[in-house]
């Protein structure tokens, strides 16, 4: 499975649909239209690079906006390689599937992101309140706290996807790996699990497939 995002597209797709959307409901949205449509809209999966590099401060940036992330209790579990010279890339490329090796290739920089299993160890540094007492909690509840990473980790990564955007910038999230190999050659202590890889870089020739449709909001929202 491959889900991804890229917001540097900004060419309309399904002008009708979005005039119609930009009319009803843009104005009772704080963020700007622009914005709106960086973030959003306009974002699209880029399969292709160019070899523009993405530098350490641009890496830099996009952490210091999504760590402000929600997360249950402030627990922190992602953690974060940057896949970026030739050397790493040979490690990573065998263990990605087939059809993403090349767009894996072709990225500046790849993004593992991970989930730490030992999560609770930090409890006291991001939950000062009752952050030893949550620790030691987790400590012996092994299923809440994978359920607790899990979750967290999942909310952490939809940040990352949007902050990469926010940069100006194409992520391209994908599952389509061999997710066991790729944990333990980079983080061989065996105690995370990638799992997401993220090609992020701008994009190159010939980077869009067509836009597939979203559900409409009657056929996922009650609001009761």
């Amino acid at each position: 499975m491959t889900v991804q995002a890229n917001m540097t597209d900004t060419t309309p797709v399904a002008p009708a649909a979005l005039a119609e959307f930009e009319a009803e409901f843009a104005d009772q949205l704080e963020l700007a239209a622009d914005a709106q449509d960086l973030l959003f809209r306009a974002a699209r999966t880029a399969n292709s690079f160019s070899d523009e590099p993405v530098t350490d401060d641009q890496i830099r940036a996009i952490y210091e906006l999504v760590k402000y992330a929600p997360t249950a209790a402030n627990s922190q579990p992602l953690r974060i390689v940057f896949v970026r010279s030739d050397a790493a890339k040979e490690r990573l490329l065998p263990l990605m599937s087939e059809g993403n090796r090349v767009k894996t290739a072709s990225a500046p920089v790849v993004a593992l992101l991970a989930v730490d299993n030992d999560f609770h160890e930090e409890m006291p540094k991001v939950f000062p309140h009752a952050g030893e007492t949550m620790r030691d909690s987790l400590a012996q509840n092994a299923e809440g706290r994978a359920a607790m990473a899990r979750l967290s980790a999942g909310l952490q990564i939809g940040y990352f996807i949007i902050g990469v955007r926010a940069a100006g910038l194409a992520a391209g999230p994908m599952a389509g790996f061999d997710a066991e190999a790729v944990s333990l050659e980079f983080f061989p202590d065996g105690k995370h699990d990638v799992l997401v890889v993220v090609n992020i870089g701008k994009p190159g020739e010939n980077p869009w497939f067509d836009r597939n449709p979203r559900l409409d909001f009657t056929e996922v929202a009650t609001i009761l």
